[in-house]
This record gives C-alpha cells, sequence and structure tokens, in this order.
C-alpha cells in the first residue's frame, strides 16, 4: 500500500494527462495478479468494485476514535485538523505524525491485505467491532500511506483520474486496444476484474451480471431546438424527462433488485413495483423511472419524496403515494431462468437505440393504464425545430421537466455523457431566493464557502422552504467576496 499510495501522490501531482496514464501503466504492469486488482479497484477512489453494492460503514465517531487511539490525541483533534483542510485522509495524516513510534515501512499492508480490511469493516457487527478492524490498519501505516486508505474508504481520492484515464492505463498496461477494455469495463462493472482479464488476454470472456448494477448512460444538455437537431438530427426521437428518480430494473429468475443512479439497492423502498415484476416471463436489465402516479396522472415530484429513504414502507404510505416504473431502455435480455440455473442473456449496450426500443415493447410489461405497475416513455419522432418546441411545450404543459432528446440509432454507453442523449431544459424566469444555507468548500476551495442553499417564501404560512443547492456560478473573486460577508 505505500507503493500504491507513493503513486497516487504522483499522478496526483501532475495535470498532464499523458504522464497520468505513462504512470499508472507502468504501475499496473508492475504488479502481481493478485495486487492487480485491488489496486484498480482503489484508484477508482472505492473500496469495493462499483457494481459491489457493500458499504464499509464506518462514521466519523468511530475514525475520530481510532485515530485518538493510534496518535494519543483527543477526540476531538480530529475535527480541528479537518478543519485546517477540508479533507479527512490529510487530517488522519496530520495527527498520525505525532505519534513517538512510527511503523516500521516493511510492515506496510499489501493491496490484497487492505482489501481483505475493507471486507473485514463492512462485515464487523457495530461501530466497537468496525473500528478495532481499522485501528488495526492504521497501526500498519506510515502518515502519507493512512492519508490514502481513508480518501480510499470516504470516496475523497481526489487525484484528477477520470475513469477513461484508468481505462486508457489499464490498455496500455498490457498492450489491448482501449476499445476492448472499455467494453469489458462497461459489462462487469468492476474495474479490477477488467484489468485482470487484459493482463491474461481474456477481455472477451467479460460477462454482463445481472443483479449487478450498471453505470447510467447520461445526457448533455441543452436549451436551444436548432442546436439539438443540428447534432443529433435529421430526426430524432423525443421523450418527455419525468421528475421523478432514475432506476435500473433487474429480474433474474425469481430476483427483482432496482437500482438508484448511485447503483444503491432501493428495493424495499419500491415493494409494488418488484412484486409486479416477479412474474415476468423473462430475465433482463430495465432503465427507466420511477413516478408518483394515481388517478391516471404523474403526481408532483414532491409527493414521491416521501417514499425516498423509507424501507419497507407501510400500507399507508403504499396508498397514500402510488408509484410506477417508466420504462424508457432495455440494456439486456433473455428467457427467465429455471429453479435449477440461470440462462445466460442477450447485452443490448451496442444494439441501436430503435432496436432496443422495439425489443422493450415486446416485452409485454403490465401497463398502468391496464392497472398494472409499469408504463413506457412516451415517445415521438421529430424533425424540425417547430415540432420540438411544441412538443418540448406539450411536455411542460403534461407536467415534466422537458425532454430527452436521443438519436435512434446510438448505442447505451454506461457512465458516459455523450451527444447521443441530449436533455432539453429551459431555465425558468430569475426568482428572488434567500441563502439559508453555506458551506466549506473541498479541494481547492476548502478555505472558502462555496455550496449555497436557497429558499423560496411559503406564502400560505409565511416560511422559508429550501429549493435547491448552488455549487456553481460565481468566479473565484466573487466566492471569497461571499466569504468574507
Amino acid at each position: 500500500m505505500r507503493g500504491w499510495s507513493e503513486l497516487a501522490e504522483r499522478v496526483g501531482g501532475t495535470t498532464r494527462t499523458s504522464e497520468k496514464t505513462a504512470l499508472l501503466a507502468g504501475y499496473l504492469a508492475s504488479l502481481p495478479v493478485e495486487e492487480l486488482r485491488p489496486a484498480a479497484t482503489f484508484l477508482t477512489g472505492r473500496p469495493f468494485p462499483e457494481a459491489d453494492q457493500r458499504a464499509v460503514g464506518l462514521g466519523w465517531a468511530t475514525i475520530a476514535a481510532a485515530v485518538s487511539q493510534m496518535a494519543g490525541t483527543p477526540v476531538e483533534a480530529l475535527g480541528d485538523a479537518y478543519d485546517r483542510s477540508s479533507d479527512l485522509g490529510t487530517a488522519v495524516a496530520d495527527l498520525l505524525s505525532l505519534r513517538a513510534v512510527q511503523p516500521d515501512p516493511g510492515t506496510s499492508l499489501s493491496l490484497s491485505e487492505l482489501a481483505d480490511a475493507f471486507a473485514a469493516i463492512e462485515a464487523a457487527p457495530g461501530p466497537t467491532a468496525k473500528g478495532a478492524v481499522f485501528a488495526a490498519v492504521l497501526a500498519r501505516c506510515e502518515p502519507s500511506t493512512a492519508r490514502y486508505v481513508v480518501k480510499i474508504l470516504t470516496g475523497e481520492l481526489r487525484i484528477g483520474l477520470r475513469e477513461g484515464l484508468l481505462e486508457a492505463a489499464i490498455a496500455q498496461a498490457f498492450g489491448r486496444p482501449q476499445s476492448d477494455v472499455s467494453g469489458a469495463g462497461m459489462l462487469t462493472g468492476d474495474v479490477g476484474e477488467t484489468a485482470v482479464l487484459a493482463r491474461e488476454g481474456r477481455l472477451d470472456e467479460a460477462r454482463l451480471r445481472l443483479l449487478h448494477p450498471l453505470r447510467f448512460m447520461l445526457a448533455s444538455p441543452a436549451e436551444d431546438a436548432a442546436e439539438i437537431l443540428t447534432r443529433l438530427g435529421p430526426q430524432v426521437w423525443v421523450e418527455d424527462k419525468y421528475d421523478g428518480i432514475r432506476a435500473q430494473l433487474h429480474r433474474r429468475g425469481s430476483e427483482v433488485r432496482l437500482y438508484s443512479r448511485e447503483l444503491h439497492d432501493i428495493s424495499d423502498q419500491f415493494p409494488e413495483i418488484v412484486e409486479a415484476a416477479g412474474d415476468l416471463p423473462w430475465d433482463g436489465i430495465l432503465d427507466g423511472e420511477i413516478l408518483a402516479y394515481a388517478d391516471g396522472r404523474v403526481l408532483p415530484f414532491q409527493a414521491l419524496q416521501a417514499r425516498l429513504g423509507r424501507k419497507d414502507p407501510g400500507a399507508q404510505f403504499l396508498a397514500d403515494v402510488p408509484v410506477i416504473y417508466v420504462a424508457f431502455d432495455l440494456l439486456a435480455v433473455g428467457p427467465r431462468s429455471d429453479r435449477g440455473g440461470h440462462a445466460p442473456v442477450e447485452p443490448l449496450l451496442v444494439k441501436p437505440l430503435v432496436e432496443r426500443r422495439d425489443r422493450l415493447e415486446a416485452l409485454g410489461l403490465p401497463l398502468a393504464i391496464d392497472g398494472g405497475r409499469f408504463a413506457l416513455s412516451h415517445l415521438v419522432t421529430v424533425d424540425s425545430v417547430e415540432a420540438l418546441d411544441r412538443v418540448f411545450d406539450e411536455a411542460r404543459a403534461r407536467r415534466n421537466e422537458g425532454l430527452m432528446v436521443k438519436d435512434p440509432v446510438s448505442g447505451y454507453s454506461p457512465g458516459r455523457r455523450g451527444l447521443g442523449w441530449l436533455k432539453m431544459k429551459r431555465a425558468l424566469a430569475t426568482i428572488d431566493c434567500v441563502v439559508v444555507g453555506v458551506e466549506v468548500g473541498h479541494g481547492k476551495r476548502h478555505a472558502v464557502l462555496s455550496d449555497y442553499t436557497f429558499a423560496v417564501r411559503d406564502e400560505g404560512n409565511e416560511r422559508l422552504v429550501t429549493i435547491g443547492k448552488a455549487y456553481t456560478g460565481l468566479t473565484d473573486a466573487e466566492i471569497a467576496e461571499m466569504t468574507g460577508w
């Protein structure tokens, strides 16, 4: 782990993409196979692969107690150190540098040992047990190594390492085409596994796995209809942009799971959708949106908010805020698995959208208009600026956010924000707001206040209601001025 930390420091210390790639490629190529998998995974800034649903569950109080034990400092010292840098990894390293006796560099954890420790922290029952495992890790870490252990644990690596760059480094390290590396990573959702497959020349063996969420394809923003048609035209597909929550539905045999855009399992929050999908005669993956829906109409997002984060909602919540799943894409499909095994499904990611839509419509989903829990996205074809503007107004009249405009021959690119999909939203008129909250920034903004929370007045009861946050839009000079004020 010491060598990995030194690499991360060097990668974070250069802004040149070619230099980052060369550093990473040389390092990855030098590793034995048992260290390659965790090394690549940790370079994504996560303790576990992206498709892995585990979370270490290590809170601030547990971290502070373990650091206090190792450094011989008061528990509150971690908060003081954090205030100086707004970086928890740096704060932990600062305190551990105060130890009277530092660990022997020769006792540094291997990458595979650290991966095992992360798994042990996740599995440990409660803060005390988790803290004991974490303290044992810190006991073998020099301050600079501990800094990066904590950065991985908290998802705050911040060394300027985009995923595409890591894929390029894997390709360079093992002499494989980057497109093959990207394709394998897209299917597995595990860059560590992808790196091993690349090393061994087995990228063609990568397989899509059900009940392991894929990253969602993202859309780029656009406002002007003429610009959109210039990019995607002459003929585009247009869907309503719904005001719900994006969700991926996986089903394999009798198992059904819903995953959020953050790849969290949210199945327990929407049991009626899971139940409705239980009897479908196919295995596969849908991409879509969960909406609050009653009496044949979509309810405002505020209604859906009552369901968010609420596991196992009671009968009253299910009755008060009924939901449906609006499907707009089919990512994989195959025959329903028998009880004795799981048949492979066909990945559709590289198929054109027009084919994916045809196969989606052929699934025979139990639609809401017939009393079911599913709907298909409202889809029209547009070939002129005037028609696109008209459809936008119609979507707004249906109380949707705007439009999703798609190239009908586009493939599905997990985690990518390309130009095959554009989201058409238009700025609302200027409104007067009150700043009701402000937060210290991170990274380069750790010494300033950069995140503002806005509210408007609810005239019905004369109270302020928050409407959102702003992280961008001010220059560095304006941020400094606001911080001083």
